[in-house]
């Protein structure tokens, strides 16, 4: 295996079941998920939250960073808000005072919908009542600016979309750089992907969002690769790691928590939303390939799995064909996070690699809770318990509409 010299040295996570690295572990250990419904929709939900309110957990004792939080942030959308809160966490967690020269990517892109929504319902009500900031908040660029006035990044900076891949994208394009040697450290962001009654609808009506009725309860409605799924779960989450390369880690005394060890992405050359296997397939191989690991080699993949009727069945026929038919005691073991955290869209790659690394650190791999009746029982899928495993190699796997396709290869690096 050839290491890239790119390591995470620090991460951030906001979501349904937790608001830091600790909480995340414990619940996806105790595979703990936080789907609840509000407003008569399922979704994984964030409780109750606000920039003061997570200053107070989470910055007590610095009033000064609290400040610039608060500045920053005082007229954003809900996306950049997030995206502030998880970028000053992550360079927190890195332990990261000299960021000048640090980069900034903002995963997603058309992140604040439902601000769009509200803005455009105020202006045809009372044109004079929109305000002059709406030039601003209106832009997916806005959470660069957010970010980068709360962390104090101030080297290159950006937003890449690649729809529910763009977590893994944003990642794969940083650590691309870090190994090209263009830049020691990058500050890579997702925040929360907002959407809209408009987009909500059109999800419901095409199919591809479970429906909170019937008897099932809401915990039981993301069911990733199994034959009573309905459809993906919505979930609100924000997510930031830093990527730095190993010798500028060392050179600091930060301490690596995984090794980036390879990245692939490929297209199905098609628009629309219908997966494809091939191009799965692909962006699988070249992120093996370019981590120089076999497939035999990897420990665990952590699998896009959104509970979709069309997808799930593509990406298990993908993932037999690269890393083969093991079962459930082979050596290629298979799980979701979305049933914990919903579908966090744009986020979802940055929250599953978080998750990856968790895992890696910890030694397990946490259970698929509504995985009953598998779809393809030779794949390497968990059963609804966690289970304690020696983890050296991950693959985590992202897949999104208008056939983009990401991986990442992550190596564990013990502490």
């Amino acid at each position: 295996m050839r290491p890239s010299g790119v390591v995470v040295t620090g991460a951030s996570v906001l979501n349904a079941v937790a608001e830091d690295l600790d909480a995340f572990t414990d619940a996806l250990f105790a595979v703990r998920g936080g789907i609840r419904v509000r407003e008569g929709m399922a979704g994984g939900w964030l409780p109750e939250f606000s920039v003061a309110g997570w200053a107070e957990r989470h910055l007590a004792g610095d009033p000064a960073a609290a400040e610039r939080l608060h500045a920053a942030t005082r007229r954003a959308a809900l996306p950049a808000r997030t995206a502030a809160c998880v970028g000053l966490a992550a360079v927190r967690h890195a332990g990261l005072t000299d960021t000048d020269e640090t980069a900034l990517i903002v995963a997603g892109n058309n992140l604040a919908l439902d601000y769009h929504a509200e803005a455009l319902r105020r202006f045809h009500e009372r044109p004079g009542s929109m305000r002059p900031s709406h030039a601003l908040n209106h832009l997916d660029t806005d959470a660069v600016g957010t970010v980068s006035e709360t962390t104090g990044v101030a080297g290159e900076g950006w937003t890449t979309g690649a729809a529910s891949a763009s977590g893994t994208v944003a990642a794969l394009l940083g650590a691309r750089l870090i190994a090209a040697g263009e830049l020691d450290s990058c500050l890579v962001v997702a925040p929360v992907a907002e959407l809209s009654a408009a987009e909500f609808r059109a999800f419901q009506t095409s199919g591809a969002m479970a429906r909170a009725d019937g008897d099932a309860e809401p915990a039981e409605l993301c069911r990733p690769f199994d034959r009573a799924r309905s459809g993906f779960v919505y979930g609100q989450g924000a997510a930031a790691v830093l990527l730095e390369s190993a010798e500028a880690a060392r050179r600091r005394g930060a301490e690596a928590l995984a090794e980036v060890a390879g990245w692939g992405q490929r297209l199905d050359a098609r628009r629309g939303t219908a997966p494809n296997a091939a191009g799965q397939v692909r962006a699988l191989r070249s992120a093996l390939a370019s981590a120089g690991v076999e497939p035999a080699e990897v420990d665990y993949v952590n699998a896009h799995g959104t509970g979709s009727v069309a997808g799930d069945p593509v990406e298990a026929e993908a993932l037999a064909e690269v890393f083969g038919r093991t079962g459930r005691t082979g050596r290629t073991l298979v799980n979701s996070t979305k049933p914990l955290t919903g579908h966090c869209l744009s986020a979802a790659g940055l929250h599953e690699l978080i998750a990856t690394v968790l895992q890696l650190r910890g030694g397990f791999v946490h259970g698929n809770p509504c995985l009953h009746d598998p779809i393809d029982p030779g794949l390497g899928l968990l059963g609804t318990s966690t289970e304690k495993a020696d983890l050296r190699i991950a693959v985590s796997n992202s897949v999104a509409f208008s056939g983009i396709n990401a991986a990442l290869v992550l190596r564990s690096v013990k502490p």
